[in-house]
């Protein structure tokens, strides 16, 4: 059954990395502002940077509700659920920030990240997850299912872009610079890459 845990260590933190995908939620302050849950992926994209914090890398996509609603009220849910092994979930529930490519801290955090290479992606922010509620839960209807490998779609489509190109994206996004429910979303223009 459920354990709370005090920090992200050991198999708790084991489990976590080996994970193909996490989810996120955030929502907006007011009770009828729209709820964003968004899977996430990419081999090499999420870290544990210590026993109570978390990144991962936010690239390009066509809208930044997850930003929005972090520079609103800060609150963020992961989740990791084992699709293969024993049956487990796991949620860290904290508070989030997104740093951004002209924050003083972005480079050394994206240093963290290895194993994978941003510049295909049109990396917009990190987000960095202070925990304040690990606890994971049995994942006992969670199905089987198997991973065949990363998709390269994205690398694709955003391998291409230049700053100046990936900023002229967003612009014509209706949903990048403000949420659905009107938040500051990403902050134009695009910095450039440090």
């Amino acid at each position: 059954m459920g354990k709370i845990y005090e920090r992200i260590d050991g198999r708790l933190r084991t489990f976590i990395e080996e994970q193909q995908m996490f989810f996120t939620a955030t929502a907006p302050l007011g009770g009828d502002g729209t709820i964003n849950l968004s899977p996430k992926g990419l081999t090499g994209s999420f870290a544990v940077l210590d026993e109570q914090t978390v990144a991962y890398l936010d690239f390009a996509g066509s809208n930044a509700e997850t930003i929005a609603h972090l520079r609103e009220n800060g609150r963020i849910t992961l989740m990791w659920c084992a699709f293969q092994g024993p049956p487990n979930i796991v949620r860290v529930h904290g508070r989030g920030e997104p740093v951004f490519r002209d924050d003083p801290r972005f480079k050394e955090l994206l240093a963290g990240f290895p194993d994978i290479d941003p510049s295909r992606h049109g990396l917009r922010a990190i987000i960095v997850v202070t925990a304040e509620l690990i606890r994971d839960t049995c994942g006992y209807a969670v199905p089987f299912m198997t991973y065949d490998e990363d998709r390269d779609l994205h690398a694709r489509r955003f391998e291409r872009e230049d700053d100046e190109s990936l900023d002229s994206y967003f612009h014509k996004k209706e949903h990048i610079a403000g949420s659905i429910d009107g938040l500051p979303g990403l902050p134009l223009p695009l910095p450039p890459t440090p």
